[in-house]
């Protein structure tokens, strides 16, 4: 099947998976999906027994119809191939009455490693394959984790550059390490003063500014994107849904065919999404358990179908997930509309005027049928902390406390007993400081100390990534305006002085 891929504000647009991989955001400032995608469906009795790589080219193959088997398989090997500190690439481990799938065993030690190892790839393969000699310059905002990820990933990869803004005392001190040190003669980080929601939406705006990508093509370039906003960054993440599954069906925890439960920590909403798409593709999913903290615009919004940003936006402890515009929300309702464009651009121009937007009766009611929602204040989330490692010895970061949490209301709300599976996020190690606090142990050092005593008090070494940098001087170390994201672009596209 010729799989083509459209735009949630203009489906008479349509591209083939690696144009829209390139691409990243449409013209018009929608997000392509496939556009057969009903028809995409996985027969989970076919796939018990393959292992991560083969279940990866099993679903690749039938999202991007335009790359061939060899490229797919190219890419598979080199994004999973020694990229990773486990075979297993996301292990399913029992923490006690949890199932945590963890997703952070990648370079950069978070869950947006698993589909950012693999996007260089294909995008490397889709410039070749669409005959682009342009340079293509990344665009990325992050709140975190994604930035680091999209920096390693596509560090000295010809022909392709990369910017990273992320929001100044917006991400902990080990993901601003991480960033900071990142070398690449091809990388640029930056630190904006604002939030993720502000270096998202100047991101955004300069895909959607004619202008600005002109003048970058009188310097060669054309831009694409490393968010989930990228159709290459989010397909990646519904291998781990199915490949979970059958971690359970190996354990004997579940039967062939029976319904599980996922809760995922949720900010921009590319990672439940993905179990949303596995969902429809014929993976036995009960619910999907949308996990918000304090900025619980998502928890609000699957509850009484009002997406509402008039609100004040909360620094937290979980700060991947501290957003306010969850961007891939655009493409659920997309598919909810039966693919209605016009329906899509109306509610835009709401959100865009008003702040805000209601949906359609019918379409909530398809939502409520597959997610359910809560969020978790900062002291829940400690508690959590405290909770899992005194009664099962098991360290988890703030984000995965979130989705704990939640996942304890759900149960005490509902009485539902399905097995669960909780996808935890990030490694422990990019959460130090949080996690002392949790358990009320008094931080006598910082930086590289804190990590090497954090690991002796826990027994858990120290990632090897992360050992490699904590003696690294900062290449990146400037700070600008939200206003000045333009310009910053417009001067890396031109080649002038790297941004130190």
């Amino acid at each position: 099947m010729n799989v083509k891929y459209e735009s949630t504000r203009d489906n008479n647009l349509k591209i083939n998976s690696s144009q829209a991989v390139l691409k990243g955001l449409s013209d018009d400032g929608g997000l392509f999906f496939p556009k057969d995608f009903k028809n995409i469906k996985i027969n989970i009795k076919h796939i018990e027994d393959l292992n991560y790589k083969e279940l990866a080219v099993e679903i690749f193959t039938k999202f991007f119809s335009d790359y061939t088997k060899e490229e797919i398989l190219y890419s598979v090997e080199n994004a999973y191939g020694n990229k990773f500190d486990t075979e297993e690439i996301v292990p399913l481990k029992n923490g006690g009455n949890y199932n945590f799938l963890e997703l952070f065993h990648g370079r950069t030690l978070a869950f947006k490693d698993v589909a950012l190892s693999i996007l260089p790839y294909f995008m490397k393969a889709a410039k070749d394959k669409n005959k682009i000699k342009n340079e293509i310059l990344i665009l990325t905002a992050t709140s975190g984790d994604t930035g680091k990820a999209a920096l390693e990933g596509f560090k000295d990869i010809e022909g392709i550059s990369i910017s990273v803004f992320y929001p100044e005392g917006g991400v902990s001190k080990v993901q601003e390490l991480q960033m900071k040190t990142q070398e690449g003669n091809n990388t640029h980080v930056l630190a904006v003063e604002g939030n993720f929601d502000d270096a998202q939406t100047a991101v955004k705006n300069i895909f959607n500014n004619k202008n600005v990508k002109d003048k970058l093509l009188d310097d060669n370039t054309i831009l694409s994107s490393a968010n989930s906003i990228n159709v290459g960054r989010l397909i990646p993440q519904i291998v781990y849904y199915f490949y979970s599954y059958n971690s359970l069906l190996k354990n004997k925890k579940i039967k062939s065919g029976e319904k599980i439960n996922f809760v995922v920590p949720t900010g921009n909403f590319g990672n439940i999404l993905a179990g949303y798409m596995a969902k429809e593709m014929g993976l036995p999913v009960n619910k999907l358990i949308c996990a918000s903290n304090e900025n619980n615009v998502l928890t609000d919004f699957i509850n009484t179908g009002t997406y509402d940003i008039n609100r004040e936006f909360i620094k937290t402890i979980s700060p991947s997930m501290d957003i306010l515009i969850s961007s891939n929300l655009e493409r659920l309702i997309y598919m909810l509309s039966g693919g209605d464009d016009n329906y899509i651009k109306k509610i835009i121009a709401e959100l865009d005027e008003k702040g805000k937007y209601k949906i359609d009766s019918k379409i909530l009611d398809k939502i409520q049928d597959s997610f359910w929602s809560s969020f978790s204040t900062q002291d829940e989330i400690l508690n959590k902390i405290k909770k899992v490692y005194r009664e099962y010895n098991y360290i988890i970061d703030p984000h995965t406390a979130v989705a704990v949490d939640v996942y304890d209301k759900y149960k005490h709300e509902t009485g539902d007993k399905s097995v669960s599976i909780i996808l935890s996020t990030a490694s422990p190690f990019k959460f130090i400081e949080s996690i002392y606090d949790a358990l009320d142990i008094e931080k006598t050092k910082e930086g590289k100390e804190l990590i090497m005593e954090f690991s002796e008090e826990f027994n858990i070494p120290i990632p090897k990534s992360l050992e490699e940098i904590l003696n690294k001087p900062f290449i990146h170390n400037k700070t600008i305006k939200i206003n000045d994201v333009k310009n910053e672009i417009l001067k890396i596209a031109h080649k002038e002085e790297k941004n130190v």
